[in-house]
């Protein structure tokens, strides 16, 4: 019986296999392709066989495509330019200062003469105080004439066939469709039609600048494409519309900082691909080459001036110049599981045959990123001025000095409650005064989500009763509760704040870890607010228990009806109270905190 020339049997396993077609070599890098079909069967693996071979096809015939710019290709690119053009002049009118603007810096102007910080016997200081007003007043001015340099360059460029101007507009279009050319192809040479439309566009703001809105392009290239160009997103289904459908979906009802960190996670995915593509064509080989670009994104890339304005691939290109450490197997993992989860949804609804993220994520590290403070640490830590008095309670962290300013809300008693329960700090931040109380002569802590406030935990199982432990009896903690509720708060610490994602107390955990830095206790990773909850997870084992024997105490079980309401019988509760009570730390020194904690 004749074999299928694409099937290859090695072993007792069967394979796809192609040669790569001579004109492509060099783009696949291989000669030939090979893949398992994942079966020992012969009737099965030519069953399997067909999808292989017709994937491989398609992939071919889009690789030649790419490696030219058909004419509706640049037609398109020069009516995307124009209008790209057109939507930045308008942006920059919106932005340009207005009467209230320049009213209000002249007012500056005026209340620093009137305070004798401008001298009217010098005229540097008089320049230098209504400069900024001046620059308000004129915005306008030298905007236009910025524009008008660049529309007479831009013409220049035009007559000498000169590129330099629209370069990178050229390799952005051609990123952005994963168009295979460069600038020593003809087609990429070809880019003078966008510095037309350019120009085109520029001469539109002068009409507005008349008030003349109603301006068309009067050269005949720039028009939109009404032939077949690259194929793009339909309408309403570009990657990043399908995912606001999602995300108002929230199948999973993911909370809203999570699905705000996957819009981000998507959207950097989009920057890879450009924001027409297809989501149809969303398949294992963009994931891939995406993948290989996150592990070697620079940290903090988005924060960074050295990548303001770039997108990913261009982050990544220009870091083997600046020289950033790249983000972990972790934090690539991050990106995975935010888009992974994305894709689901877009296999559930039809939109992907299957998810391509799935089984694409890195080999994570058993390594703990995480460890407990030592002793000394905490004998350190506890003397310092957070803790024993600082000399600002605004800039306590910048300023790290000894002085009488005591610092008694959130940023004391969290960690001190993680040290003596192992509580997680949001759930310790967004107590409610209601949540701790007495029940059966003993102080509890009651993490739930029930009650007045925005509170939230990381699981159902989460939700628990902790004992107060008698340490924080006699650290004062009691009285301060008592304090709060005579004060008429309804929380327990009511400048504890959420950040902009919703995460609570997320800026002080940050502002906690670079203190470390500043008391010299802390260098890269390893220690952070979060190593306290890890220390008490250690006190319990020393003290004799199983992990399986305290993991309630930390949040770590399913969810249960006494945990949602905080009721439990007397003598479960003490058994919570001694378990509790065993967390300890010898050789730990407080003493110094017990009068000033009053």
């Amino acid at each position: 019986m004749a074999r299928i020339s694409f099937l290859l049997r090695r072993g007792a396993s069967y394979y796809a296999r192609t040669r790569v077609p001579l004109d492509l070599v060099d783009i696949v890098g291989k000669k030939e392709l090979v893949k398992a079909l994942g079966t020992k069967e012969e009737s099965e693996a030519k069953r399997r066989l067909g999808a292989v071979t017709e994937a491989w096809r398609l992939e071919f015939e889009d690789l030649r495509a790419r490696r030219t710019m058909a004419a509706d290709d640049k037609a398109d690119a020069v009516w995307q330019h124009y209008n790209a053009v057109i939507d930045r002049d308008e942006q920059s009118r919106q932005s340009m200062p207005n009467q209230a603007d320049i009213d209000e810096a002249s007012r500056q102007v005026f209340e620093r003469a009137r305070r004798g910080e401008v001298s009217s016997t010098s005229p540097l200081a008089i320049l230098d105080a209504t400069l900024d007003v001046q620059v308000l007043q004129r915005a306008r001015e030298f905007d236009a004439f910025a524009r008008r340099v660049k529309l007479d360059n831009m013409r220049k460029h035009l007559i000498a066939g000169e590129t330099a101007l629209i370069a990178h507009e050229v390799d952005d279009f051609t990123a952005r469709n994963r168009l295979l050319v460069d600038r020593t192809n003809p087609d990429w040479q070809d880019s003078a039609r966008q510095m037309r439309a350019e120009i085109e566009g520029l001469q539109r703001s002068f009409e507005r600048d008349q008030g003349d809105y109603s301006g068309v392009p009067r050269d005949p290239i720039v028009k939109p494409v009404t032939g077949s160009a690259r194929e793009t997103a339909a309408q309403g289904e570009s990657i990043m519309e399908l995912f606001e459908n999602y995300a108002r979906e929230n199948p999973r009802q993911i909370k809203p900082d999570t699905l705000a960190q996957a819009r981000r996670d998507v959207g950097l995915f989009v920057e890879y691909v450009g924001s027409t593509f297809p989501v149809h064509r969303i398949d294992k080989k963009a994931v891939r080459e995406w993948k290989a670009l996150l592990m070697r994104f620079p940290v903090k890339a988005k924060e960074s001036k050295a990548f303001e304005g770039m997108t990913l691939p261009q982050i990544v290109k220009h870091n083997e110049t600046v020289g950033k450490p790249a983000i972990n197997a972790k934090t690539v993992n991050r990106y995975l599981a935010g888009f992974s989860a994305f894709c689901t949804w877009l296999t559930n609804h039809g939109y992907l045959q299957q998810n391509p993220a799935a089984d694409m994520f890195l080999k994570k590290s058993k390594e703990k990123t995480t460890k407990p403070f030592s002793v000394d640490d905490m004998n350190k830590l506890f003397k310092s001025p957070l803790f024993a008095g600082c000399q600002s309670a605004a800039e306590w962290r910048l300023i790290a000095r000894p002085g009488n300013v005591k610092i008694r809300d959130h940023r004391y008693w969290v960690p001190l409650i993680m040290l003596y329960s192992g509580a997680r700090p949001a759930e310790i931040a967004q107590l409610s005064l209601d949540d701790v109380r007495q029940e059966h002569g003993h102080w509890i802590f009651h993490i739930t989500t029930e009650g007045d406030g925005d509170k939230s935990v990381k699981t159902e199982g989460s939700m628990r009763v902790v004992p107060v432990h008698q340490e924080l009896v006699k650290l004062g903690f009691l009285d301060y509760h008592a304090g709060m509720k005579k004060a008429g708060q309804g929380r327990l610490f009511p400048l504890a704040e959420r950040n902009a994602r919703g995460q609570m107390i997320a800026d002080y955990s940050r502002e906690f870890g670079r203190y470390l830095i500043k008391l010299g206790m802390k260098e890269g990773r390893g220690l952070s607010l979060y190593s306290f909850r890890h220390g008490a997870a250690d006190a319990l084992r020393r003290a004799g228990h199983l992990d399986e024997q305290f993991g309630f105490i930390l949040g770590h079980t399913s969810a249960t009806i006494t945990q949602r309401h905080g009721t439990l019988p007397q003598g479960m509760l003490e058994q919570r109270v001694e378990l509790v009570n065993s967390i300890g730390y010898p050789g730990l020194i407080l003493l110094h905190l017990y009068d000033a904690s009053r």
